[in-house]
């Protein structure tokens, strides 16, 4: 066979024409171009709008911004007793979107599951929450629960299978809120003192109002989202508590004090008129040495846990009339401190300091001579012993709280120096007591610019000027320390959540107001008060003490209303504790309208603290204790401010004007409402 030899033909290279070429250079520019262009879009992306651009897809992921809230600081007595604290509570969520989201899969079992385990909640109030708020992820269906109360429906989400799967993996969309709520572990105890909280641990009243931004602290938050891994990402920004207050409190001696107004109240109920024994009691318990207040409470107390709770002091018809203007004024009219925003004539309170500024100023004499009576501006003023004292040294005129000598020794000291030393005493100042709602009285009390003979004479034995309950303790105080004012105050510390000490508030003396000489001299006259003149219904056996009476008459002298009282101090060489007792228009006849009612709740508050304060006997007792007191007793009725037993309460004024600086008649003022005259939300 002949070989076929093949001829084969290489193919020639294909040779882009110019015209395709020039194509395929304009497509790879293009590309290139195109490139270059996304990179640098990427680039600018990254530098300049980065951060927008992550947060845009930020808010398109799942993500979650809890609050943690603060605990507000605690509220101690002395001792470190709690007296307000806070306790957990939460605020049931519902996320209205997220149930509406999968209605078929996740409403009717959530719905199940929540009215299994809140009996108050309905259905109806379920459906209409998801469809009223569709889009809503914070719905708030119950507020402020125990955690008892929602543990049941914790439990149940929770709930496991044999395999380990969750038994309701359907039920959705509701979560728990943590927040604090107030507690008041005593519940009325000291409540015109610590006062509560609102909405928003917003304080009203008391030491809750005063320092609250103090107590308040600061929230914290917690940040999460689902990273593009699904991945949690968290970040949490802890809560600061607010600080703890250390009072000078003392639990004991204010559950004493509260104690024996409230068995005043109903002794006296009924008595002489429908309702308590009287308009207003109040009682101060103080250190005279640094301005530390132990106790103050008044005759209307209230339930710090529930403080827009009427019902003790309204039936439910009268809180039912009740408008709502009404009802907020009745509120305020409770929670107001009566040893704090009321005001009143001092009556012979006041007689101390008539003596100390005369002492002071060395205008007065050694002895005056009460004939009864004084003729001074046109008007016969009495003195409480018609018929006269006759003569009075400076000690007696004292423990006989002799008006017609104070008017003398008030015309001896002048008007100048008289009103120059008032003001030294503070009255007509505020005491800047660590509290809120302090009134002021510097329009209820007389300048040497604008009185008058009649205006002196009348001031001198405490009428016709108005004072308030920590005013004229403060002052008192100066009076048998030494001659030094301290500020009243009522904190002495405050601490952080850990304990750790923030600031000391120490007692500094803001001023003197007399020489100790003259302390000393008024002591004694005070210590003869009580043991030989007209508190001697006050003392407890075996105990040195001084003190004064007081009765002044209200508003219209006609009216025959009074104000008695009883400013005691124990032991008498270095005094450690100071009582004041103030009862307002009490609800006995009127011949038993004496200060002998406030000498009487005096004596039994000193014969509880007294040993309690560990302060020991320092007198001797008498040899027939009994009858002693059963004497002091029998008397106590009669002895009104040196009334010489008539049985007759003290008319100081008789035949004066009473006529205040402002104008008025010396009726109590009316506190302006709490919390900056803005009435909160009742919570």
């Amino acid at each position: 066979m002949a070989s076929v030899r093949r001829t084969i033909k290489r193919r020639e290279p294909v040779k882009f024409s110019r015209k395709m070429k020039k194509k395929l250079l304009v497509l790879f520019s293009f590309v290139l171009i195109s490139l270059g262009g996304l990179v640098g879009r990427l680039v600018y992306i990254e530098q300049v709008k980065g951060e927008e651009y992550e947060k845009q897809v930020l808010s398109q992921q799942a993500y979650g911004n809890q609050t943690i809230p603060y605990q507000r600081g605690e509220i101690l007595d002395a001792k470190g007793t709690i007296l307000a604290s806070n306790v957990a509570v939460y605020n049931v969520i519902l996320d209205c979107k997220l149930i509406n989201d999968d209605k078929d899969k996740y409403m009717k079992p959530t719905i199940a599951a929540l009215l299994k385990c809140f009996t108050d909640v309905t259905e109806e109030e379920l459906r209409a929450a998801l469809a009223d708020q569709p889009d809503s992820r914070y719905f708030v269906l119950r507020r402020k629960l125990p955690y008892e109360e929602i543990e049941v429906f914790q439990n149940l989400q929770a709930e496991k299978d044999k395999k380990g799967k969750k038994k309701n993996p359907n039920v959705q969309g509701v979560w728990f809120e943590k927040e604090y709520k107030r507690e008041h572990p005593y519940n009325s105890l000291a409540s015109k003192v610590l006062g509560f909280t609102t909405s928003g641990n917003e304080g009203i009243g008391g030491l809750e109002d005063y320092y609250n931004d103090t107590l308040n602290g600061v929230n914290g938050r917690q940040y999460g989202y689902l990273n593009s891994d699904n991945n949690v990402e968290k970040t949490i920004k802890e809560p600061i508590n607010g600080k703890t207050l250390v009072t000078t409190l003392d639990i004991n001696i204010q559950t004493i004090i509260e104690k024996k107004i409230a068995e005043f109240q109903e002794a006296h109920r009924d008595e002489e008129r429908v309702g308590a024994g009287s308009e207003h009691t109040g009682v101060l318990v103080m250190n005279p040495q640094n301005g530390e207040i132990y106790g103050m409470a008044d005759s209307h107390p209230y339930d710090l846990n529930h403080p827009w709770d009427l019902s003790s002091y309204c039936s439910q018809e009268e809180i039912d009339s009740f408008s709502e203007q009404e009802r907020l004024d009745k509120l305020n009219s409770i929670w107001q401190n009566f040893c704090i925003t009321s005001t009143y004539e001092p009556g012979s309170t006041a007689k101390p300091f008539t003596v100390a500024t005369g002492l002071e100023t060395g205008k007065i004499k050694e002895s005056y001579y009460c004939d009864g009576v004084e003729k001074i501006g046109g008007y016969d003023i009495k003195c409480v012993n018609r018929s006269g004292h006759g003569m009075e040294t400076i000690e007696k005129s004292v423990m006989d709280s002799c008006n017609d000598a104070m008017m003398q020794m008030a015309d001896d000291i002048g008007e100048e120096d008289f009103y120059k030393y008032q003001n030294i005493f503070n009255f007509g100042l505020r005491t800047n007591i660590d509290l809120p709602g302090e009134a002021r009285t510097d329009k209820l009390i007389y300048t040497a610019e604008n009185t008058d003979k009649t205006s002196l004479a009348t001031n001198s034995f405490g009428q016709n000027f108005n004072v308030t309950m920590v005013q004229l303790a403060s002052a008192f105080s100066s009076l048998i320390n030494g001659g030094y004012y301290y500020q009243p105050h009522l904190v002495k510390k405050i601490i952080d959540d850990q304990g750790n000490t923030v600031q000391n508030i120490e007692a500094i003396p803001l001023k003197q107001t007399l020489s100790k000489q003259t302390s000393d001299k008024i002591k004694g006259y005070l210590y003869k008060t009580v043991s030989e003149g007209t508190g001697k219904s006050a003392k407890v056996p075996g105990y040195s003490m001084g003190g004064k009476t007081g009765t002044a008459q209200k508003g219209n002298r006609d009216d025959k209303k009074y104000v008695v009282s009883f400013i005691g101090f124990a032991p008498v060489e270095e005094p450690q504790v100071l009582v004041y007792v103030v009862i307002d228009e009490a609800n006995v006849q009127l011949e038993r309208q004496s200060s002998a009612l406030a000498t009487d709740m005096t004596k039994q508050i000193f014969s509880e603290i007294l040993p309690y304060l560990n302060i020991f006997q320092d007198e001797e007792l008498p040899q027939d204790q009994t009858t002693s007191e059963g004497q002091e007793g029998s008397q106590a009725g009669n002895e009104d401010d040196g009334n010489q037993g008539t049985g007759d309460p003290e008319y100081p004024s008789e035949g004066a004007p009473n006529v205040m600086p402002d104008g008025g008649d010396g009726t109590t003022q009316e506190p302006e409402p709490l919390g900056d005259n803005v009435i909160p939300e009742e919570p």
